[in-house]
C-alpha cells in the first residue's frame, strides 16, 4: 500500500498517546476513527482533542477553520468492527502491557481489512511478539510517538522479525505526512532507540544513589550543568514518571539479561508509590518540599565517567547488533529527548578509550553485568570512534549546529569561478532554535566563506519542515556548562548578528516556517529576504516581559520604518508572509516548493556583481544609517576609489559589448 492509497486511520485507545495521535492524523487530513472500550474513555479523548485544537487556534498555530475541520473528520466509537472496518492504518495506542495488546491484536484482525497496516505506539515491546498475533505479520511494525505527539516531531518506525520494507516505508511516508520525522529503528530490540538511552541512563544514576557513590544532587548538577544535557536524570525521572522508566527496564532485563537489573532504590521508590511529580514525591518533593531544585556546583567526575562509559555501552549495543546507526541514534535522541547534541558525537568527543577503561575498571572491580563492555565498543575505539577517526581529506571545520556547503554558480563559458555560500541551522528536532553553539558555529562559518575568494554571496535557510528559526535556545543557555549572564548572552548575540550584517558580500534569506524571536532578528541582519506563502514572523520578547536583546530593537526600524517596527515589537503577534512583504520586509513571497530555488537565484546572481563595489555600497549604508553626513562621506570616498578599479573597466567594456561581465573584485 502506497501512502496516496491511505485515507482512514483507526486509533486505538483515548488516552494521553492515543487522542494525541488521533489529532495529529486528524490536522494531517485524514478520516479518523477513534476507539476505547468504554463510552465514557473515547468521550473523554474526543475532548481532549477539542480542548487542543482550541488552544492552537487560539495561538494562532492553525486557522478556526481547521480546527473545526480536524475534529469533525474525528469520528469517536466504541465498537471495534466500526472503528477498524474501513481502516487502511490502524494505529493502537492501549496500555503498556503485552496481554491487553495481544488481546487487541486478535479482536482487530477478525474486523480489519486485508490491505490494512497495523502500527503499533509501543516504546519497548517486541514488535515481532506482536505482529505474530495477526495473520499479517509482515503488515505489522512498530510506530512509536513521543508524548505528546501533537508538538514532539520524533516517531519511531520499527521493523518486527517479519515485518516488509514496502510496510516500514508506507508508515516513514505517512509519519512525515503527519508533519513528524520518522527515524527507522532497523531490528527489534527492547526500548528501540531513545529508551535503550534513556532508560539505562537512568539506572546508571540510580545504581550509583544505591550504592552510595553520589547523591542526587551531585548527579543530576552534573548532568544538568556540566554535560550540558535539558534535565538532571532524577529531574527527568520526576517529570516522566519513576514507573515508567522501571516498567522499560523489567521488560529490557526479561528479555537481554542481569545487566539491565533496575537499581534498588528505583524498586523501592515504585513500590511505595513515590513515582515523581505525578505522585507528589519522587527523587525530589512536590508537595512539601521545593520540587527539583537542582544546584548548579557539585559536579563530581565520577558521575560524568560513569554515565558517558553507560551511554558508550548502550551506542555500542544499538550499533552492534544493527539496530540503528550511529547518525539515526543521534537524531533520535535529540529529537526525543532533548538533547543538545547526539548522544554518539557526545561520547565521541568524550573519548570511547576512556569510557571503555572505565567499564572494564567497574566491571573487574565489582563483576556486575551492566559493565560488562560490549565487543562492538573495542572495535569502536580502534576506529577512533563510532563515527570514525579525522578523515585527512576532510577540509574545514566539523560543524554540529549548522550545515555549510558551496554551490557553483551557472556562469558563462569563460568566466572565472563563482559559488554562493550556503548556510543552514541545522537543528530541526529544536525548531531551528539559535543557541550559543550556533552563535559560535555561524561566526565561524563567516570567516570561512570570506576567505573564500570564488565564494561572492551567502544564503541563509533552516533544516526540516517548520521553521526558519523559532527564537533563542534559552533552555540550552541555560543549562550550558558555562551559563552567561543575560547582559552577556545579549552582547554576544549582538556580536554574532552583527558581524552578519557588516559581512562585505550580499546575504540572503530563504525563510520558511517559523521566523521568530532571535530567528526573526537573525533574519533582519540579511540584505534581502523571501519567505515562503506559509512562514510567520513576530517578535514575542514583550509577552515574557523581555524585549528583542540581538539588535531587534534598532536593526528592525532599519529596515521597515519606525512605526512599522513598534507595533510588530510591542505586539508580540505573529504576522503571516504577506502582511511582512506589505511592510517591506520581503521581497517576494513564493509557495513552500518554489523557496529554494528563488532565493538561491537571487544569491546566485548577486554572486556575480562586483564584489569591491557591494562591499563599499553595505558599509556606506550602514555608515549613514545615525549619521546621513557620514554616509555621504563614505560614499564619495568608495566612488573615488571604485572609479580606478578593474571591475569598472569590465563592467563599461561589458556594458558597451552587450556581454555579461566577469567582475573579479580587482
Amino acid at each position: 500500500m502506497e501512502l496516496e492509497d491511505i485515507e482512514t486511520i483507526a486509533v486505538l485507545g483515548a488516552g494521553n498517546m492515543g487522542h494525541g495521535i488521533a489529532e495529529v492524523a486528524a490536522l494531517a487530513g485524514y478520516d479518523v476513527r477513534l476507539r476505547d472500550i468504554k463510552e465514557e474513555f473515547v468521550q473523554s479523548g474526543y475532548e481532549d482533542i477539542e480542548w487542543s485544537l482550541e488552544k492552537l487556534a487560539e495561538k494562532d498555530q492553525i486557522t478556526d477553520e481547521e480546527a473545526e475541520a480536524a475534529l469533525d473528520s474525528v469520528t469517536p466509537l466504541v465498537d471495534m468492527s466500526e472503528a477498524v472496518g474501513s481502516a487502511d492504518v490502524i494505529i493502537e495506542a492501549v496500555p503498556e502491557k503485552m496481554d491487553i495488546k495481544k488481546d487487541v491484536y486478535a479482536e482487530v484482525e477478525e474486523a480489519a481489512p486485508d490491505h490494512a497496516i497495523f502500527a503499533t505506539n509501543t516504546s519497548s515491546l517486541s514488535i515481532t511478539e506482536l505482529s505474530e498475533v495477526s495473520d499479517r505479520p509482515e503488515q505489522f511494525c512498530g510506530m512509536h510517538f513521543f508524548n505528546p505527539p501533537i508538538r514532539m516531531q520524533l516517531v519511531e518506525v520499527i521493523y518486527g522479525g517479519h515485518t516488509a520494507d514496502e510496510t516500514v516505508e508506507t508508515i516513514e511516508a505517512l509519519a512525515e505526512d503527519f508533519g513528524k520525522t520518522p527515524v527507522r529503528v532497523r531490528k527489534d530490540s527492547p526500548g528501540f532507540i531513545v529508551n535503550r538511552i534513556l532508560v539505562p541512563l537512568m539506572n546508571e544514576a540510580c545504581w550509583m544513589l544505591s550504592d552510595d557513590v553520589a547523591t542526587v544532587e551531585e548527579i543530576d548538577s552534573t548532568t544538568k550543568y556540566h554535560m550540558g544535557l535539558p534535565m538532571g536524570s532524577f529531574e527527568l525521572a520526576d517529570m516522566t514518571g519513576i514507573d515508567i522508566s522501571y516498567h522499560v527496564l523489567e521488560y529490557m532485563n526479561e528479555v537481554l539479561g542481569d545487566e539491565y537489573e533496575p537499581a534498588p532504590v528505583m524498586v523501592e521508590m515504585v513500590e511505595n508509590d513515590e513515582l515523581g511529580q505525578k505522585t507528589g514525591k519522587g527523587f525530589y518533593d512536590y508537595e512539601d518540599g521545593d520540587g527539583a531544585d537542582v544546584p548548579t556546583d557539585e559536579y563530581s567526575e565520577e558521575v560524568e565517567e560513569r554515565l558517558n562509559a553507560t551511554l558508550a555501552k548502550e551506542i555500542a549495543n544499538l550499533v552492534g547488533d544493527g539496530v540503528a546507526p550511529p547518525e539515526d541514534i543521534d537524531e533520535a535522541v535529540m529529537m526525543g529527548a532533548g538533547f543538545p547534541q547526539g548522544p554518539v558525537k557526545t561520547v565521541d568527543e568524550y573519548g570511547v578509550g576512556q569510557c571503555l577503561d572505565k567499564l572494564e575498571s567497574l566491571f573487574e572491580e565489582t563483576g556486575a553485568a551492566r559493565y560488562e563492555p560490549p565487543e562492538y565498543l573495542e572495535e569502536a575505539v580502534e576506529e577512533g570512534g563510532f563515527y570514525g577517526g579525522d578523515d585527512e581529506e576532510d577540509e574545514g571545520p566539523d560543524f554540529e549546529v549548522i550545515a555549510l556547503e558551496r554551490i557553483d554558480v551557472d556562469v558563462p563559458e569563460g568566466h572565472n569561478e563563482k559559488q554562493v555560500g550556503h548556510i543552514k541551522i541545522d537543528r530541526p528536532h529544536r525548531m531551528n532554535t539559535i543557541s550559543l553553539d550556533v552563535l559560535g558555529e555561524l561566526d565561524e562559518a563567516l570567516d570561512i566563506l570570506e576567505a573564500e575568494e570564488q565564494v561572492r554571496s551567502i544564503l541563509i535557510t533552516g533544516e526540516g519542515d517548520k521553521a526558519f528559526s523559532a527564537g533563542a535556545d534559552v533552555q540550552s543557555m541555560a543549562t550550558s556548562a558555562d551559563p552567561l549572564s543575560a547582559q552577556e548572552l545579549s552582547s554576544e548575540g549582538q556580536a554574532t548578528f552583527g558581524r552578519l550584517e557588516e559581512t562585505p558580500m550580499p546575504v540572503v534569506a530563504g525563510i520558511d516556517g517559523f521566523c521568530l524571536g532571535g530567528g526573526m532578528e537573525l533574519s533582519i541582519c540579511t540584505d534581502i529576504r523571501i519567505a515562503s506563502e506559509r512562514s510567520e514572523f513576530g517578535q514575542p520578547e514583550l509577552d515574557l516581559g523581555l524585549l528583542p536583546g540581538w539588535g531587534g530593537t534598532q536593526r528592525l526600524a532599519n529596515v521597515i520604518g519606525e512605526g512599522p517596527a513598534k507595533e510588530i515589537i510591542m505586539t508580540a503577534e505573529r504576522y503571516d508572509a504577506e502582511e511582512m512583504e506589505d511592510f517591506g520586509f520581503l521581497r517576494d513571497v513564493v509557495s513552500k516548493d518554489d523557496l529554494f530555488d528563488e532565493a538561491y537565484e537571487l544569491a546566485a546572481d548577486l554572486a556575480q556583481g562586483p564584489p569591491v563595489a557591494q562591499k563599499m555600497t553595505k558599509r556606506a549604508m550602514l555608515k549613514g544609517r545615525d549619521d546621513t553626513e557620514a554616509g555621504l562621506e563614505v560614499e564619495s570616498q568608495a566612488f573615488g576609489h571604485l572609479i580606478g578599479t578593474d571591475d569598472v573597466m569590465e563592467g563599461m567594456t561589458a556594458f558597451m559589448g552587450d556581454t555579461e561581465p566577469d567582475f573579479e573584485g580587482q
